[in-house]
């Protein structure tokens, strides 16, 4: 693999399943079976990175089992366990200019809109009635929060995403 930073993680393979070479998957996807609209995968582990093809897959109670192309037994499925499956960027489907992947966000800077800087998005949490921007202050701010939890909700709290510029506009108080 030429260039790590073309990737996208996934998932990554979970302990081996039956003893016909199935593994367990755990998905980022939103829903469990989207992973498998991604083909093929790269299983990166210890520095190397294999390129595989899922050969089957099925639904196992709340999350998803997959035997690849060439696996055949426990024994080699359980080489894969731990792995993380990687996909290219391009395989990944196009979005419209108001939707972004949360991969996309990280990193961003987050203002208010009185110019308040309330540092950068570390990170992304699902709360089921809306996503929430966790926010890292930066060292420039000085005093106050670290961390602040805000709510992800278009037009209420966030007005404005630059991609850009890597910013995020947000009505939201520096005290809350």
């Amino acid at each position: 693999m030429s260039n790590q930073t073309d990737n996208v993680l996934l998932g990554c393979v979970g302990a081996p399943y039956g003893i016909k070479g199935w593994v367990k998957i755990t998905t980022y996807t939103e829903t469990p079976e989207n992973i498998f609209n991604y083909s093929p995968w790269q299983l990166s582990a210890g520095g190397k990175v294999t390129t595989v093809e899922v050969a089957q897959w099925r639904t196992h109670g709340k999350g998803v089992v997959a035997r690849f192309t060439d696996i055949e037994d426990r024994d080699d499925a359980a080489r894969l366990t731990g792995s993380e499956i990687l996909v290219k960027e391009e395989q990944l489907e196009e979005l419209g200019d108001d939707d972004f992947y949360w991969r996309e966000l990280i990193g961003m800077e987050v203002k208010n809109t009185k110019g308040y800087h309330f540092g950068h998005v570390d990170a992304l949490m699902e709360t089921g009635s809306n996503d929430v921007l966790q926010v890292k202050a930066n060292a420039r701010d000085g005093f106050g929060k670290k961390e602040r939890l805000i709510p992800l909700v278009d037009g209420d709290v966030v007005k404005n995403i630059d991609r850009e510029n890597r910013l995020i506009e947000v009505d939201w108080e520096p005290d809350f």
